[in-house]
């Protein structure tokens, strides 16, 4: 019984887990095969990434940990037990950024004519500059904030870039507000030759400057991509908002506080309301990590400590600039230089799915199979666009957790509304860090005559479809999209997801039914061919588990073979334990969090994990079962995580059409080929996979080049039909066979 695997030691922590993953981010920055500006890009997410992680994580444990919670997770760690091992890997995780920055971008940038300088480096033409520039751009817009018995220590907003100050009084400094006159000067002389109290001349002053965020980190100088950061940049010219003063010390710090969003809905009625108050509650949340400059002034340090109540763990001192975020934003500032960046490409559109035809008709012939970025995400932005303006459309029900800030598909919402459709979008507006931005969407829909709904007491609405009704010739018909990403036009160019275009029957009653339970009261007594969390899919997945297992111990070959972002459940990990314990092969594509561990004897080396980091994030889930000659396989929202499987609403559904499956399963197979961006788990870690000289493969490149070749067939076809229209007709009405071998050709057969 796979219970039997419930033992501390065959978890990995989940945070531990989760820094791992950031590490394999920061390998990314190191692989020269990535070209340069897209390495510093890399070292750039690694921060965002930590950021967020002490936003929420860290933060939960915090709170865990100051409730004297002592229960263990699965890998035996108490709160406070998982904190301390929390920072001291994220200590040497900021001491390897940094190396990397100090020793490997900064210099190999350099030598690309792109330097990030620093004042001493500066010539002449370039000083003269960021000192206009901070008379002009800055100075009328900083604050300096003082700390002292009338003005108490100032909050530090989460994130937010400061630069800490100690200074004291300058007793040769003129006064402010004397007139420059023979008298004024006499008078200084004066007072400055009366007794006075030295000490209250030389005790030290604290104060704070905040940098503004609506200037770039990054300003840019006089010559070509040349930069110089905003932070040094204020520093230096410092001394002009303390006139009468003598700066002693500066360093640049930063804060992350306590973000994690806590709406008890069970005890509001009105759960836009409750978000409102928590959004304006967290800014003001517990500090969960102070970085500063290592070359903090000992006493400036002690005041940042006192005030925002650090302990030592959660100190971090950086050889360098404070957050490194600023390098995300540094491709798109530097002139030139396309062979730093990846070279782009232009995403297929199957014809079928644009504007110029009927996506409609389009899908009551065939199912649709597309996977993003690869595929255009224009194709669903079209199907909710016709949808809008097709007047034989009826309605529209959505859902929505995460969507692009000028969201077309939201323009389109309302626009079906205005036609006088019937339109009901779910605004998940808990979605975390995206909840502003969601009550903004949720109102905006609201008074475009949208019906709005919020989801369901204490869940999560984590599905991503869509249902379009329609009245065609021979009656009502349901049209959906069903995804594995959220309905964000821009991180659809660099996330990898999937999604299915269908007007199935039976899946069309499940959409319809999932959409009742989410606005009403309603109960389904079972679904046709969808599985919907809380407990749906956890149950599927454990049937589909025990099916193969029962095959195995027949002493037939069966297989198991998912991809999922994250991978944390102790019962379903306890479960693929039991199964490869009875002979079932397991391949498992992980991109992050991994609490399995695949060195456990039992196990008997039937389990594999692959870890695939590159260009694109990876984002879509896949589940695989293959066992007597029979394949089946899945696509879903959800994640092997217990938050995905109890306490969200998530969608899983099949890929049943034998095009489309075959193409799913394909998938699948390319990235499992994958052995350039793949790490593979051993133990407890992940290393880099070993080629043994095999030729590389990169799946990311593969599909990039699928959809060059696609596009490149397409635009041979239009030609065609251009100049012999009527020729290429009647080829094409006698020799149907042509445009299967073209799509052969393009899925990767000819290798």
């Amino acid at each position: 019984m796979y219970k039997d695997f419930y033992k501390p030691e065959n978890y990995v922590n989940r945070e531990l887990s989760w820094i791992d993953f950031n590490g394999r981010v920061l390998g990314e920055a190191t692989d020269v095969s990535n070209p340069l500006l897209e390495r510093a890009n890399f070292l750039g997410i690694t921060q965002s990434n930590v950021d967020e992680f002490f936003m929420v994580r860290v933060a939960s444990l915090h709170k865990l940990a100051a409730a004297n919670v002592t229960t263990t997770d699965a890998s035996g760690l108490t709160p406070e037990e998982q904190l301390n091992a929390v920072n001291r890997k994220e200590h040497r995780m900021v001491q390897e950024r940094y190396e990397i920055y100090n020793q490997q971008i900064i210099p190999q940038l350099a030598k690309e004519q792109i330097n990030i300088l620093h004042i001493k480096d500066l010539d002449q033409k370039q000083y003269e500059f960021i000192r206009r520039y901070f008379n002009d751009e800055l100075m009328p817009v900083l604050t300096p904030m003082a700390d002292d018995s009338s003005r108490p220590f100032p909050f530090i907003s989460n994130s937010s870039l400061n630069i800490a100050i100690s200074l004291r009084r300058d007793p040769t400094a003129r006064q402010p507000g004397k007139r420059e006159t023979l008298e004024g000067d006499q008078e200084v002389n004066k007072k400055q030759n009366e007794p006075h109290d030295d000490r209250q001349e030389a005790e030290i002053k604290f104060a704070t400057v905040r940098v503004p965020e609506i200037y770039k980190r990054l300003v840019r100088l006089p010559g070509e991509n040349n930069f110089i950061l905003i932070d040094e940049l204020v520093k230096e010219f410092l001394s002009m908002l303390f006139p009468g003063y003598q700066i002693l010390a500066t360093a640049t710090y930063r804060v992350m506080r306590d973000m994690d969003l806590d709406v008890a809905e069970e005890d509001t009625s009105d759960l836009l309301r409750a978000v409102k108050h928590q959004l304006r509650e967290r800014e003001h949340g517990q500090v969960m990590r102070l970085e500063v400059e290592d070359t903090i002034d000992e006493w400036l340090e002690d005041q940042l400590i006192d005030n925002l109540h650090v302990s030592e763990r959660s100190i971090y001192r950086v050889d360098g600039p404070v957050d490194l975020t600023f390098l995300k934003k540094l491709s798109g500032m530097v002139d030139g230089h396309a062979d730093l960046r990846f070279k782009p490409f232009k995403p297929y559109l199957n014809p079928q799915l644009d504007m110029e035809h009927n996506i409609f008709k389009a899908i009551r012939q065939k199912d649709y199979l597309v996977q993003h970025p690869y595929d255009n995400f224009d194709a669903v932005v079209n199907f909710i666009h016709q949808a809008a303006t097709d007047p034989a459309v009826l309605a529209i029900k959505m859902t929505l957790y995460r969507v692009s800030g000028n969201s077309p598909i939201i323009k389109y919402l309302g626009m079906a509304a205005q036609q006088g459709k019937q339109v009901t979008v779910l605004v998940e507006v808990k979605a975390r860090f995206d909840e502003q931005n969601n009550v903004r969407w949720a109102q905006r829909l609201e008074q475009m005559g949208c019906h709005v709904i919020y989801g369901l007491v204490g869940l999560k609405t984590h599905c991503k479809v869509a249902l379009v009704i329609r009245r065609d010739e021979d009656g009502l018909r349901r049209y959906m999209h069903l995804g594995t990403g959220n309905y964000n036009d821009v991180t659809a160019h660099f996330y990898t997801d999937m999604g299915l275009f269908t007007c199935a029957h039976e899946l069309g009653v499940d959409m319809t039914n999932l959409f009742n339970m989410l606005s009403g009261f309603a109960r389904p007594p079972y679904f046709y061919q969808l599985r919907v969390s809380p407990d749906g899919i956890r149950n599927f997945i454990n049937q589909k588990i025990d099916d193969q297992i029962a095959v195995a111990k027949s002493g037939n070959p069966a297989l198991i073979r998912m991809k999922m972002n994250s991978l944390s459940d102790k019962q379903i990990i306890a479960h693929l334990y039991d199964a490869a314990a009875n002979g079932v092969k397991v391949q498992l594509l992980v991109r992050g969090i991994t609490c399995l561990r695949n060195d456990l004897p039992e196990l008997h080396n039937n389990i594999e994990v692959h870890s695939i980091v590159g260009r694109f994030l990876e984002h879509s889930r896949i589940y695989y079962f293959e066992s007597n000659g029979h394949e089946e396989i899945y696509l879903a929202s959800a994640d092997m995580m217990t938050r995905n499987l109890n306490r969200r609403v998530e969608e899983l559904y099949p890929v049943t059409q034998a095009d489309t499956k075959a193409r799913a399963i394909q998938i699948f197979d390319i990235m499992w080929r994958d052995n350039v961006k793949t790490r593979v788990l051993e133990g407890d870690h992940y290393e880099r996979l070993d080629r043994d000289g095999a030729a590389p493969f990169n799946s990311q490149e593969y599909f990039v080049q699928e959809a060059v070749r696609l596009n490149k067939q397409d635009n041979k076809q239009q030609k065609a039909r251009r100049h012999f229209p009527n020729v290429f007709e009647t080829l094409s009405k006698h020799v149907p066979s042509l445009h299967l071998k073209e799509k052969d050709d393009a899925n990767g057969k000819d290798d």
